[in-house]
């Protein structure tokens, strides 16, 4: 299996997060990647591959123009407002406001995101540009024949929506990669996230539509961000409703467990035949992972590796989450391994 990295992930490289209250160092950052990418490497997976050049027009058939120049100019705004740290929001259109875009840059970053955890920093723009190069060069390789390949993607996009970031996530990978299949004739697509937080982003881009069939695995939003999307009832809308499959899971559930979640994954899956499969893959459903409560071993992956293989599909891996950074390469590794 060929796998997609570009090392431009570094430049967005920011030093804080908020999080309890005070500012810390970032749970989401460059050594997650390269760690992964020396475990490809170790194993022999595969050659390792350089992204190709794609431009906007994919991402803008996601997201809209406004975020994507929102996204593009908000360093230069920051700092020209004389803002001394890295760009964090502060402020968001809550109930009883008006949901209108601000001429100041303090509005118009709450306007386009939904949390305060996600910082941006100079050369977020660029990270984000590569990440989406790195899903839509692997999608290119499914796309012209190859069984699966790995996109090794930071930052990690399916906390992102069409006009909204967070989560860590700016341009939404998976989805993107979605629409490129179809864009190149795939007439159904599937979206499966097995990250240990719900794809909220993914969910709101493909709700009303059902050539792309969204299914994610994730810790119950009660009690876990993102916390006001991805319940059972969400099924989707209009043309989609029916298209939309969210499991979700309390403290403590073992893998044995989510399996048999999967296991309804998969059957809505081979029910739905698409053409490809999308993997939003996140491994922070690890054991000693520092942002979740679900209690997976490193061995676990392979079978969850295998079980996606068994599908028989054209497959598409997004690197999501995944925190640990001592084991998620492993854990990353593993499910490429098990996939065959």
């Amino acid at each position: 299996m060929k796998t997609v990295f570009s090392p431009l992930h570094h430049r967005h490289t920011v030093k804080t997060e908020l999080d309890g209250g005070i500012l810390i160092a970032p749970h989401e950052k460059p050594s997650r990647a390269e760690t992964i990418l020396a475990r490809v490497r170790h194993q022999g997976l595969g050659e390792v591959v350089a992204p190709d050049e794609f431009g906007l027009d994919p991402v803008l058939r996601i997201h809209t123009v406004e975020y994507v120049d929102f996204l593009r100019n908000c360093w230069h705004d920051w700092t020209a407002a004389g803002k001394p740290g890295e760009a964090i929001p502060a402020v968001w259109p809550g109930r009883g406001m008006r949901n209108r875009l601000p001429k100041d840059i303090d509005g118009r970053m709450g306007y386009f995101s939904f949390g305060a955890e996600t910082s941006i920093t100079e050369g977020t723009w660029d990270a984000a540009c590569a990440s989406a190069n790195v899903a839509l060069t692997a999608q290119k390789l499914v796309a012209d024949g190859e069984r699966a390949a790995f996109a090794l993607c930071r930052p990690p996009g399916h906390h992102a929506a069409a006009d909204l970031y967070g989560g860590y996530c700016f341009f939404n990978n998976a989805a993107i990669s979605a629409q490129a299949f179809l864009d190149q004739g795939a007439k159904r697509v599937a979206v499966l996230d097995v990250d240990f937080h719900h794809g909220n982003g993914t969910q709101s881009i493909f709700y009303d539509r059902k050539d792309v069939l969204t299914i994610s695995l994730h810790g119950d939003p009660d009690l876990v961000f993102p916390h006001f999307l991805g319940f059972p009832d969400e099924a989707g809308s209009h043309d989609g409703d029916g298209y939309n499959l969210n499991l979700a899971y309390p403290p403590g559930t073992p893998f044995i467990t989510w399996l048999e979640g999967l296991e309804k994954a998969c059957e809505r899956i081979r029910e739905y035949s698409p053409d490809a499969l999308v993997i939003a893959l996140g491994v922070d459903t690890f054991e000693h992972d520092p942002i979740s409560f679900f209690r997976f071993t490193s061995g676990d992956y392979l079978v969850l590796g295998e079980r996606i293989g068994a599908l028989g599909l054209p497959t598409l891996f997004t690197m999501e989450g995944g925190y640990d950074v001592e084991a998620i390469g492993i854990n990353a590794v593993n499910v490429l391994e098990g996939f065959g």
